[in-house]
């Protein structure tokens, strides 16, 4: 891979400035050479420049899949990455009879693997090119708010037009550090990806969502898919005669032993983290974002489980979907009781007041900046007076049957536009995933399970204050009572759209055929596009005044902790990042200490026999019979399950691997501890752990548990 035009402004800073922690900061690869004393001390044995080399080893082995990270581990396109991350895809391949969730699934050869569904993409980085001074070039000649967000728009999409015009490529366009810098990412695109192997849910979920976030954990969190491509070589849509995709690297799994102490380091996709926000906008998430669609999401877990016991299609169905609201719910109750344990909001308000009276104290230099902080808690007020409708909106919109009709009415409109005038998410490229969207749907939803859904937003909905209320969905609910919405929701029961061959007969479908339909969901879509594109409209100007304002602001937080002496890393926005530091425990309270492995012993002393604590019998009767197969570690008298190091992560990592010091795979990241999830705004260096599942334990299952064979001597692994 090339890297060219990279900005050194930060990695200036980084050389001037000590680090503060170790294990702090999602690091852009390219920043890793001028941090080699800390990488050096934390006890990295290769060379800094080595990791730099995102085509090299052991970077260029590591790959995304759109939610996740994931890496080749053998030359025949074999990628290791969490259960947890492969769970849409177990899910597509169970039903109620077959129920591979339950059972796993294990192909005996290339033959026999499964497709992750239409959907699944494995990206492998190949180049970076840094846009910086073009894209602020465009944003700065924009007149005013809006046509600064269409500029940008207009620029990313002939950026990528040029970029995937190399068939086989899917590029995108990333912003760090709040638009004071942009990089064009291209990936190679691989669009057949196969389940290869997953153990049953008993190991891959063990301990459920009683364990998510905690330590001691004992979970399985892998599986394995393989990568396809045509004859040719390159990239293919799902077809028996692809061959398996040939990496240019992979990675070895090691050869040494992991100890408590070791260097470890995980390179991945994190996605989200808020650490240089506004205290104002801190509040908002901690006041009402969290507690509310957390409470939301409570009701709607409660909803589906009851429904789910009635109903077994329901409960394989919608296996993913729970698995996701129950990952998002508990990780914003942890995040609320992290904020109150270390007083995140005290810290954002004595930050940013700093910020602000350095900035006073600049005189003329401060001013925009000052002016900058106050246009964005100007439009943080405007978010927020519409933040309740915008929610309930959003989220009936995207129930099963009336998300299929806005976003194929939608489709026929952008449709009739050139394709660069259409919306992202609408042209060309983007066919293939709405197709497959569209092709998969009928086996994540059911119709009755969709109607209740649909019904608490409606609910939701006519408790909105007037104020918030959209005149279109008014005329349309024709009513703002029970029977109103029973009437809807019977109107809505009438639809076609339930059906695959309907939903991709609509996808050619024009404007005009659209509008004289009498499917009850189009009919519903066709009343609210009017004001869901004004809306959105509304959304575009505030992004362009953000476009103007927040680059300026973050530039001065940046430029007041170089002034401090701290590190300065961009926030995590799904773009490739590197984070490094020990196999370390932690004290989560007074006369409490967390050891940095669990054992085989410990998850059997867990085990009830009742989900989620239900392990396998041969599981049981393995360690039962202490039979270890080679993978005992003589300091923990046992074999080693997951373990705890004080990395930085976030959603997005799961599925990293991590490597030790000599860049061989010790394990998976999938989780982080309670204690550190608040992270995500304010780090906290003494509680943050990421909890990884070790090698040895995946090693162990797929050899006296669950059996691979084919697959461990792929990887070169021998007893």
């Amino acid at each position: 891979m090339r890297l060219r035009h990279l900005s050194l402004s930060v990695l200036a800073a980084l050389v001037a400035a000590p680090l503060a922690h170790a294990a702090e900061g999602m690091w852009v690869p390219q920043q890793l050479p001028e941090i080699a004393g800390p990488l050096k001390k934390a006890g990295l044995e290769l060379a800094p420049e080595q990791l730099a080399d995102l085509t090299g080893d052991p970077m260029g082995a590591v790959v995304a899949l759109g939610g996740c990270t994931a890496s080749f581990v053998s030359p025949q396109g074999l990628v290791v990455t969490n259960h947890h991350c492969a769970y849409g895809a177990i899910q597509l391949n169970s039903t109620a009879e077959k129920n591979l969730i339950k059972e796993g699934f294990n192909a005996p050869t290339p033959a026999d693997e499964l497709s992750a569904g239409p959907n699944a993409r494995v990206f492998v980085l190949d180049e970076i090119t840094d846009v910086t001074a073009e894209a602020k070039a465009v944003i700065a000649a924009a007149p005013n708010a809006l046509a600064r967000t269409r500029a940008l728009d207009a620029f990313e999409k002939k950026l990528i037009a040029q970029c995937e015009s190399e068939p086989g490529y899917r590029c995108r366009l990333y912003s760090f550090s709040g638009g004071n810098t942009y990089r064009l990412f291209k990936n190679l695109e691989i669009r057949d990806v196969r389940l290869a192997y997953a153990p049953p849910g008993s190991v891959g979920k063990y301990g459920g969502d009683i364990d998510n976030w905690m330590w001691p954990r004992h979970t399985g969190d892998f599986a394995f898919y393989r990568a396809y491509v045509g004859k040719d070589g390159k990239p293919a849509p799902y077809s028996p005669e692809n061959v398996p995709y040939t990496p240019k690297r992979w990675l070895e799994i090691a050869d040494q032993p992991l100890g408590a102490g070791d260097f470890v380091m995980v390179a991945g996709y994190p996605g989200s983290t808020n650490r240089y926000a506004l205290a104002a906008e801190f509040a908002n998430t901690e006041q009402w974002t969290y507690p509310v669609v957390g409470g939301h999401y409570a009701k709607l877990i409660e909803m589906v489980e009851a429904a789910g016991r009635q109903d077994p299609d329901i409960q394989v169905k919608y296996a993913s979907t729970m698995a996701s609201w129950n990952n998002v719910r508990k990780n914003y109750e942890g995040q609320l009781e992290g904020f109150k344990r270390i007083d995140a909001a005290g810290q954002k308000q004595a930050e940013e007041a700093a910020v602000l009276k350095w900035l006073k104290g600049q005189g003329s230099k401060g001013r925009l900046a000052l002016e900058a902080h106050a246009k964005l808690l100007k439009l943080l007020e405007q978010s927020r007076a519409t933040r309740e409708r915008d929610l309930v909106l959003a989220m009936f919109n995207n129930t099963a049957t009336t998300g299929a009709a806005t976003q194929l009415y939608r489709l026929s409109l952008e449709k009739a536009k050139p394709d660069a005038e259409r919306e992202s998410g609408y042209q060309e490229r983007d066919l293939p995933t709405i197709e497959g969207a569209m092709k998969q749907l009928e086996r994540r939803f059911v119709p009755a399970m969709d109607r209740q859904l649909q019904a608490y937003w409606l609910n939701e909905y006519i408790k909105l204050p007037a104020s918030q209320r959209v005149a279109a969905v008014d005329e349309w609910l024709g009513g703002n009572d029970a029977a109103a919405i029973e009437r809807a929701l019977d109107r809505l029961s009438q639809t076609k759209l339930g059906s695959t061959e309907e939903r991709l007969k609509w996808m050619s479908a024009d404007r005009a055929a659209f509008e004289s339909s009498d499917d009850p969901a189009i009919q519903y879509a066709v009343a609210v596009m009017p004001t869901l594109l004004k809306l959105e409209q509304e959304r575009k100007v505030r992004t362009g005044e953000n476009l103007a304002a927040r680059p300026v602001y973050l530039q001065a937080v940046a430029d007041y902790k170089k002034s401090q002496g701290k590190a300065v890393y961009p926030d995590a926005n799904l773009s490739l990042r590197i984070t490094f530091g020990n196999v370390t425990g932690y004290e989560p309270k007074d006369g409490v200490a967390y050891t940095p492995f669990t054992t085989l012993e410990g998850l059997v002393a867990k085990n009830t026999g009742e989900d989620p604590f239900d392990s396998p019998q041969a599981l049981l009767d393995a360690v039962a019979a202490r039979r270890y197969g080679g993978l005992e570690d003589p300091r923990i008298g046992s074999v080693p399950v997951n373990f705890l190091s004080d990395l930085d992560i976030t959603g997005g990592n799961s599925g990293s691997p991590v490597l030790d010091a000599r860049g061989k795979l010790v394990g998976l990241a999938f989780d982080g501890n309670w204690e550190s999830v608040s992270s995500n705004w304010v780090f906290d260096p003494k509680m943050t752990r990421m909890i990884a599942v070790d090698s040895r334990y995946m090693r162990w299952i797929m050899q006296e548990v669950y059996p691979a064979p084919q697959l461990l001597e792929e990887m070169g692994i021998t007893r």
